[in-house]
């Protein structure tokens, strides 16, 4: 314990029993540090849940920030009847989590701690879940699979499921390199003496992103490490309240500038630790996951923000060598960071939002250079597609346009792919796989038809497709636009032809499909918002999982009053979601139009 900025209430009383098999209490081995500033909606149900885990927790040790709302009151209050809760009260806010972190760290008497926010909870069992695991696997380190969950819906989305897919050990972290992107502290049981040994702490002060220096200080520092598919931690976000947590607070270019000195750390920890497998794999994840991410956001952001960010961004990109470059090439994240470093000034950034989605999606125009290779535009020649021509279609960078109109008499859906390079023609595009799946929960889900893909002859060219605004439909955000997308070679991108099967799309190269949508399913489950998703199938048995691409113009993406024999009226708004997807809110009934109502009301005056 810090002494000289904590003062603390200790009423911790340890129970020394020993499991024996025979019904005998099992040792307490964990220390659970929850740390928590301003949050007395929450603290306590943070600090409950890690107390509910039963007698494998020794003791909670609950930092509070230098809070001014009562937290710390209730959590004395709370303490008066737990004996296994400590409560440590810092003398001065520290702007950050890493500094109570590491004062909940320094107090600890147990074996093994993890660590827990007062805006999360633990699920049942999962404190039993880690220490089993780690103490069976003689782990210094056991990992569980953390969900967030979306409040107050209640949708839950796992963190990094393929990395917890089973069971396993792994005896060094370089034998399985997707550790890195697992950056969160919270997830995870260590053993005490192993973080003291090796000096593992977390950054101090105002320090955004200090979970990922952290981690991978802890990864540096090689420790044997057990898996398990058990839920372990329960992450909870809530968007609208009114205070962002400090990560999901993005408003401002200082956020990004501190996640990438954070992402700039972590390489250099792990990279000075000779694990250069991981430092790698650190730079890779920085492309594949925190720059798309920022870019799908990039217009939502003012002219100020945007040049900032774009600054940060090459100076960090900067840094990156031949190596890091060379590793898939044709990754979406590894396109949009070199067509970032190519331009001096923000550009394309519609066109660059469209690959930052999952899945990513390359829209028009495909430019090629004078001897054909295909490049980003003719204004930025030197970001080579060529990579695209090795890629599976499985795996392909697709565009698909989508239009969805409501109508009195049926609403229909009309879908058209593009080609890429003459690789669509060639793999030979049959059906399209239509399904709406519902926003606040995955697994409720309305499938389509399975629709035949027909060649387009006599419409307008893909270059014409992305319009005078870009393939966002609107004003450039940047001040220049897609222009340079728009200088690329007009309609070039087809001037090979398609080859094989899809000679027939004709010279412009793309594929239709249309269908009605079933309002009636969609307004089932009440008030809502649905994703559409696609699934393009190919004569060779492949398929790809895409996205659409949402169409704008006159009398695209507005709400209507659709009637209904069974509700009365269907409000029907498509609209494009940040990624430039198109999604569908619908709201049956006139309780779901008064719900829609009262909602636009309180943005208004909120």
């Amino acid at each position: 314990m810090n002494a000289e900025s904590e003062t603390a209430r200790d009423t911790e009383g340890h129970a020394d029993g020993r499991g024996d098999g025979h019904g005998v209490r099992p040792p307490a081995e964990v220390a659970v540090v929850v740390i928590g500033y301003d949050d007395a909606a929450h603290v306590t149900d943070a600090v409950r849940s890690a107390l509910a885990q039963g007698p494998a927790v020794r003791e909670v040790v609950a930092v509070d920030d230098c809070s001014r709302d009562g937290s710390v009151g209730l959590l004395e209050r709370l303490s008066a009847s737990e004996p296994r809760l400590k409560v440590i009260r810092r003398r001065a806010n520290s702007g950050g989590c890493g500094t109570p972190r590491n004062t909940g760290l320094d107090a600890v008497t147990s074996p093994y701690v993890m660590f827990l926010d007062s805006d999360d909870v633990l699920p049942p069992g999962a404190v039993d879940a880690l220490l089993a695991a780690a103490e069976g696997a003689h782990a210094e380190v056991a990992s569980g699979l953390c969900v967030r969950r979306e409040l107050p819906s209640g949708r839950e989305v796992p963190w990094q499921p393929r990395l917890y897919a089973l069971h396993a050990v792994v005896p060094r972290p370089a034998q399985r390199t997707r550790l890195v992107h697992d950056t969160l502290c919270v997830n995870k049981l260590y053993r005490t003496a192993f973080l003291r040994a090796h000096g593992i702490r977390f950054p101090e002060g105002r320090f955004p992103y200090e979970d990922v220096v952290f981690t991978a200080r802890l990864l540096a520092a090689a420790p044997r490490i057990a898996l398990i598919p058990d839920r372990v931690y329960v992450w909870h976000v809530r968007r609208s309240e009114a205070r962002l947590s400090i990560s999901l607070d993005r408003s401002g270019v200082e956020n990004w500038r501190a996640r990438t000195e954070a992402c700039r750390q972590a390489y250099e920890v792990l990279l000075g630790a000779g694990q250069k497998e991981l430092a790698r794999t650190a730079r890779a994840k920085f492309l594949d996951h925190d720059l798309r991410m920022y870019v799908r956001e990039l217009g939502l952001r003012d002219v100020v923000y945007r040049r900032a960010w774009w600054e940060l961004t090459r100076a960090h990109l900067a840094e990156y060598d031949a190596d890091d470059w060379a590793r898939n090439p044709a990754a979406p994240g590894r396109l949009i960071g070199r067509v970032v470093l190519a331009s001096p000034e923000p550009c394309d950034l519609p066109r660059l939002r469209e690959l930052a989605a999952r899945p990513a999606r390359l829209y028009p125009p495909y430019a090629r250079a004078a001897d054909g290779t295909p490049v980003w535009s003719d204004a930025i020649p030197q970001v080579l597609l060529e990579p695209l021509r090795a890629r599976p279609v499985r795996a392909l960078p697709l565009a698909v346009d989508a239009e969805l109109r409501p109508g009195a008499r049926g609403t229909r859906l009309r879908l058209r792919l593009h080609e890429l390079y003459g690789r669509v023609a060639q793999a030979g595009p049959e059906t399209v796989d239509v399904e709406w799946r519902h926003r606040d929960d995955g697994d409720v889900v309305v499938r389509g038809p399975s629709l035949p893909l027909a060649p387009c002859a006599g419409v307008p060219g893909a270059d014409e497709t992305a319009g005078s605004a870009g393939p966002g439909g609107s004003a450039d955000p940047a001040g220049r636009g897609d222009s340079a997308g728009r200088r690329g070679s007009a309609g070039r991108g087809n001037s090979a032809g398609p080859v094989g099967h899809g000679r027939s799309a004709g010279s412009d190269g793309t594929w239709s499909a249309e269908a009605a949508v079933d309002l009636l399913a969609l307004a089932a489950p009440g008030v809502g918002t649905w994703d559409l998703r696609l699934r393009i199938r190919f004569r060779d048995g492949a398929s790809r999982d895409v996205t659409a691409h949402a169409l704008t113009g006159a009398g695209l993406l507005r709400r209507r009053a659709v009637p209904s024999a069974r509700h009365g009226v269907v409000l029907v708004q498509p609209y494009t979601t940040h990624s430039g997807a198109l999604a569908l809110r619908v709201a049956p009934g006139v309780r779901g139009v008064l719900s829609v109502v009262r909602a636009r009301l309180r943005r208004l005056l909120h």
